[in-house]
């Protein structure tokens, strides 16, 4: 079945990809949790940026996926944060990467962003992948607009900026 998942994931095939997952759980694969979501993350929880190994580092990778709505994103704050403003239907379609996680990771997740604080929100907005493909619903992680005070930059549709200060550097 893995081997199932790896050609839907490579193709692309976002409706594969939740059926594929869906029979693995239900064959007693040890791989799925029976408890998982969907993660749309677009900033420093990418791989390669300083959030990765503390927030997914055992998560499983589905694909490069986009917005299906437009957000404004905008590198903001005095910790040079990519903040994706919980305001859609502005900016652009915003590119990143989709996530299956297990209910631990997506609280450490929340810990991480700062969900419960205000301004700042988990909410499940529809993705679709990044070359062809049917869309899904993630969660994505959002802020309001007062939280991005001073803005850095414009809105952007994806973030590859270095400034971002992690906690242990503050």
């Amino acid at each position: 079945m893995a081997s199932a998942h790896a050609a839907a994931r490579r193709q692309g095939n976002a409706a594969e990809v939740p059926r594929v997952l869906e029979q693995e759980r239900l064959r007693g694969s040890t791989r799925i949790m029976p408890e998982t979501a969907l993660v749309f993350v677009f900033g420093t929880l990418k791989r390669g940026f300083p959030l990765h190994r503390r927030g997914l580092a055992r998560a499983r990778f589905i694909g490069f996926y986009r917005t299906t709505r437009k957000y404004p994103m905008l590198i903001a704050g005095p910790w040079l944060a990519p903040m994706m403003l919980d305001e859609p239907g502005q900016g652009h379609h915003v590119r990143g990467e989709l996530y299956q996680v297990d209910p631990a990771t997506l609280h450490r997740l929340d810990r991480l962003e700062a969900v419960g604080r205000p301004g700042n929100f988990r909410k499940l907005i529809s993705v679709v992948p990044a070359r062809s493909g049917a869309t899904c619903d993630a969660f994505a992680y959002l802020k309001a607009r007062f939280l991005a005070s001073p803005a850095h930059t414009g809105y952007l549709s994806s973030y590859d900026d270095r400034r971002f200060v992690p906690p242990w550097r503050r």
